[in-house]
């Protein structure tokens, strides 16, 4: 069975989140860097195998765009200049459905590599 396309996309830019609403009633909202360090192209996953590639700095990434690609997934044109990986219908409902535990292990892997969600060349000041 094929997950259900959502009723309502919308993308609220200052909160850098894609809502997505279906009609059971359920209401999802993505944060943009979360879809972006999961994104489903090569270039993010890999070619199979382990060679996935961990995204870092991705902390600030917006939306430039959104275009739907035929009737089964959306094609999220990031503001980085990603715009490769097309999100399926069932893939969006997997991130939202698991968002808790994807993120956490995004964090653990983050903290495993000793890298960060903050983009390079920004400083944090510790008081």
């Amino acid at each position: 069975m094929s997950a259900p396309i959502p009723t309502r996309v919308h993308y609220h830019k200052t909160r850098r989140e894609l809502e997505l609403d279906y009609a059971d009633g359920r209401s999802f909202r993505l944060p943009i860097e979360y879809l972006r360090v999961y994104s489903p192209s090569a270039e993010v996953r890999g070619h199979g195998g382990d060679d996935a590639v961990l995204q870092v700095g991705k902390k600030d990434v917006g939306l430039a765009n959104i275009t739907q690609a035929g009737r089964y997934a959306l094609k999220l044109h990031f503001d980085d200049g990603h715009d490769s990986g097309l999100y399926t219908w069932e893939y969006l409902l997997d991130l939202a459905e698991h968002q808790a535990r994807y993120w956490q292990d995004y964090l653990e892997r983050l903290e495993a590599a000793g890298a960060s969600r903050v983009p390079l060349g920004i400083q944090i000041k510790q008081l």
